[in-house]
């Protein structure tokens, strides 16, 4: 059987404003050559620092943006490729959460009328009997009273608003969710709340998740699986248990080393110099400005991710070095 999701050498490469010639000034390489797969039913983080692309691949996965290169896999399906006519049934299985819930609300809409328009986008015939059941059931599922769907989005808190958002991503019946810093904008106690419902949810209707974020903790206590980004790749992908114990990749160790309450980490690791500018990234290993253990093959060849084992995979000429 397939893969539920299936990446293959996703690049996106925005091009930056034109000279008054007409030509452009160059391209800003945001994601350069990500792979990876989602299983039906589990989690699959995307860490990284702000503005390593992993917000990029998401929405590159969710078709906001057109690919530069590569594949992108839904259910066996190729959806790269699809008109925008073609992709409308795809969407019912692919479904988002922003981080912004209030930005992500029609405010003329009352949560019902949310809620009730995707449904009605995907399925004909449904009457308003059959709706308000719909509705009322999504209301039950997210932890909120049915009287909110009389309600607009205003009248409610940061945290019920995500809920209702994720209401929302539910009634299309998704195989996939995308949750693109659902919690990052939220406080400590809603995020645990949210965080404990989406598992919850994923528990109750096999959904799966590409859980995109940049909080470790939370990552930690969620996730089955985390792929690790910097400048645009994968640099170290495994098990949520051999990444926070076991760290191969340079950049993963002191990216782990500056999680807060992280026990594990060991002494912190100050990582030198500024990430460089993914308009020029660095030849080789985009990381070999800032690493401490480089050597000249990492300025030169770009390392691939390679299996260390139980399916860990590190992109580190370090790792294929003899023992």
């Amino acid at each position: 059987m397939s893969h539920l999701l299936e990446v293959k050498d996703l690049k996106k490469h925005f091009p930056l404003k034109r000279s008054w010639l007409g030509a452009s000034t160059g391209r800003v390489h945001a994601v350069d050559g990500v792979s990876f797969h989602v299983e039906r039913g589990e989690t699959l983080s995307l860490v990284g620092e702000s503005g390593c692309g992993k917000s990029t691949v998401g929405r590159s996965i969710l078709r906001l943006f057109d690919l530069t290169e590569g594949e992108v896999r839904l259910d066996g399906e190729r959806i790269d490729n699809l008109s925008p006519r073609q992709l409308r049934p795809v969407r019912q299985k692919l479904q988002v959460v922003f981080q912004d819930p209030f930005a992500s609300l029609n405010p003329r809409l009352t949560v019902r009328e949310a809620l009730a328009e995707p449904i009605s986008n995907f399925e004909s015939g449904v009457t308003s009997e059959a709706m308000q059941s719909r509705v009322d059931k999504l209301l039950d599922l997210v932890r909120l009273p049915r009287d909110a769907g009389r309600r607009y989005p205003h009248e409610f808190s940061g945290g019920q608003r995500q809920r209702i958002c994720i209401a929302r991503a539910l009634a299309s019946k998704p195989k996939l969710v995308i949750c693109d810093e659902a919690v990052s904008a939220l406080d400590v106690s809603v995020k645990a709340q949210i965080v404990n419902l989406l598992q919850d949810l994923q528990d109750e209707l096999g959904l799966a998740l590409l859980f995109i974020s940049h909080d470790l903790g939370i990552v930690e206590h969620m996730t089955h699986r985390v792929a690790v980004m910097y400048l645009g790749r994968i640099v170290e992908q495994g098990t949520a248990q051999r990444i926070f114990a076991a760290p191969k990749h340079p950049y993963t160790q002191a990216l782990l080393s500056a999680a807060p309450g992280n026990a594990k980490a060991g002494k912190r690791i100050v990582l030198k110099g500024d990430v460089p500018s993914p308009v020029t990234p660095p030849q080789g290993c985009h990381f070999h400005t800032r690493c401490p253990y480089a050597f000249d093959r990492c300025r030169v060849e770009a390392p691939r991710l390679e299996n260390q084992g139980d399916g860990h995979l590190a992109a580190c000429h370090l790792q294929a070095l003899p023992v």
